[in-house]
């Protein structure tokens, strides 16, 4: 017959698991979560290189020249997405920009929507939300689950994360792929087996600063500003994000790349994109073929 353990043993049982237990997982969760909340904004459109290992693929000219043209020739890129880059960037130089997510208003996947150079982060206990300040568009993160057996494709993907120390990391699939599926500023393409990992975290203030100045000196500075601004007298921390791109439908081995932010104005201009012949930078209307009389 089993021996029953006498009561006042597994109160004291008890009693032990709660106070030597309970104090270590308060501890650990606990642990500080770095704070990334606010307004962050960039001065470039352009992806940067990693510290180390494969980047983005490069311009064969900075963004101030005409030719500006996509090395379409780089290895890492299958043969089928080369000759898509190639024809995009063909046509661009030829004075008929190919279509883009940006230009045709629709959804922006990671990296590519860095281009947007204002965001708003905002932190609460299980998600994490991302406010792009062009089209309306916001990323949701949710913290400390897992991506689901069978994901429904969207235009952000499915996107889950955790704290590592003061990292946040993000692991994003799940992407859909639309008529102009675009991942970079050079025009590569995307597929179903798109995987982007993402790493936010604070860095120094003149570490920021110097590594916006690097951007602009290897992109060139944007066209256009977005009504994005840095605001100059901050003197605290930049936002770095570190990022790796994965899609073995597209490219031979992953690639990572990164973009630095500082922290954004008091002003928050959200642009909102629509089909129509103004063009908002020039102050003036886009010339369009004109008819004499009705085709009908």
């Amino acid at each position: 017959m089993a021996r029953r353990i006498p009561e006042i043993i597994l109160i004291d049982l008890v009693a032990l698991f709660v106070v030597g237990v309970w104090p270590v997982m308060g501890a650990q969760s606990a642990a500080p979560i770095p704070d990334l909340a606010g307004a962050w904004a960039r001065t470039t459109f352009g992806l940067e290189p990693p510290i180390s290992g494969r980047g983005p693929i490069r311009n064969r000219r900075t963004y101030d020249r005409q030719d500006v043209t996509a090395d379409y020739n780089d290895p890492i890129l299958k043969p089928e997405a080369a000759e898509l880059v190639k024809k995009r960037n063909e046509a661009q130089r030829a004075g008929a920009p190919y279509p883009t997510p940006s230009s045709t208003c629709r959804p922006m996947v990671a990296p590519y929507i860095y281009r947007v150079q204002e965001m708003q982060l905002l932190q609460a206990k299980d998600e994490v939300t991302i406010l792009y300040m062009q089209d309306h568009q916001v990323r949701r993160v949710r913290l400390n689950g897992a991506h689901p057996a069978k994901i429904t494709p969207s235009w952000h993907g499915d996107s889950v994360g955790h704290y590592e120390g003061d990292t946040l990391s993000i692991d994003t699939v799940g992407v859909k792929v639309g008529p102009f599926a675009i991942v970079d500023q050079v025009g590569s393409p995307y597929s179903e087996a798109l995987h982007v990992v993402e790493r936010y975290r604070l860095i120094d203030s003149q570490a920021a600063r110097e590594a916006l100045e690097r951007n602009i000196e290897e992109n060139g500075p944007p066209v256009t500003q977005q009504a994005a601004g840095i605001d100059l007298n901050y003197k605290g921390k930049g936002l770095r994000v570190e990022f790796t791109v994965e899609d073995p439908n597209v490219f031979n081995a992953p690639w990572s790349g990164g973009a630095t932010y500082g922290r954004a104005d008091d002003l928050w201009v959200e642009n909102v994109c629509a089909e129509n012949l103004r063009e908002y930078y020039n102050n003036t209307d886009t010339a369009v073929p004109q008819a004499d009389k009705p085709d009908f």
